[in-house]
């Protein structure tokens, strides 16, 4: 009876791990869409040059209020759904997730002007290749990579202040180094977020909200993870026309 309960027992946390982690793609994924698709039709030098360049008295463009709106937005709603989603109800986190992939979808609408289509499809599937094969590591390893993701997370926080920076001073030099370390540190958090969704997962004790709010915010950590992992990449592979 007991080996029988155990069976019983191990069947069910894979198939709650298993749709934990369908719902958890079907987040990112969704993500990807919408902001892909937002990137596609704002894409164009008139889009970008009627709500992204404005024009002094003197008749120098320069990039306006809304485009720096754009471009930070995100971090605030990134912060807010990760720091406050045991707060937030599902509707509200839901609104927010998909606000915030319009908005990197439209601050990725530069790169459309920068770089050839051929360019961008080639990395993202180089970056896909690269997220999927470190998501199925962390998922498979038996190394506990706490330790390993904190210092990424370190590197990450280090290379997110130095973007920062270069995106007023804009080094190409300062570009490289962040593009080649990003890189490293993107593809590894790739496999210390799966080792650590997958703990969340097995969690017996959370509620049904709560399982979908955990797998809400995994979604948008992975997003948020493959988006960085495909501008580095894109940065280092593309050719800028």
């Amino acid at each position: 009876m007991n080996e029988l309960f155990s069976q019983q027992s191990g069947e069910y946390s894979k198939e709650i791990t298993r749709d934990f982690f369908k719902s958890v793609y079907a987040y990112m994924f969704g993500a990807l869409a919408i902001s892909g698709m937002i990137a596609y039709m704002a894409g164009t030098p008139e889009f970008f040059a009627e709500y992204f360049i404005k024009t002094d008295a003197a008749g120098v463009p320069s990039l306006s209020p809304l485009y720096y709106i754009v471009v930070f937005a995100p971090v605030g709603l990134a912060l807010l759904i990760q720091m406050g989603y045991r707060r937030l109800s599902f509707g509200v986190l839901l609104f927010l997730y998909m606000l915030y992939s319009v908005l990197i979808g439209l601050s990725l609408s530069s790169i459309m002007l920068v770089y050839s289509g051929q360019d961008i499809a080639v990395t993202f599937f180089v970056a896909a290749g690269a997220f999927g094969g470190m998501a199925i590591l962390g998922y498979t390893t038996k190394t506990d990579l706490t330790k390993f993701g904190s210092l990424l997370y370190m590197a990450f926080i280090g290379i997110f202040i130095a973007s920062i920076v270069n995106f007023f001073v804009g080094s190409e030099m300062i570009s490289f180094w962040v593009s080649v370390i990003g890189v490293f540190v993107f593809t590894g958090l790739t496999a210390y977020y799966m080792q650590m969704l997958k703990g969340a997962s097995q969690d017996t004790s959370l509620t049904g909200i709560e399982r979908n709010k955990l797998a809400l915010v995994g979604g948008l950590i992975l997003y948020i993870t493959f988006i960085n992992l495909f501008l580095m990449l894109l940065r280092l592979l593309g050719g800028r026309e």
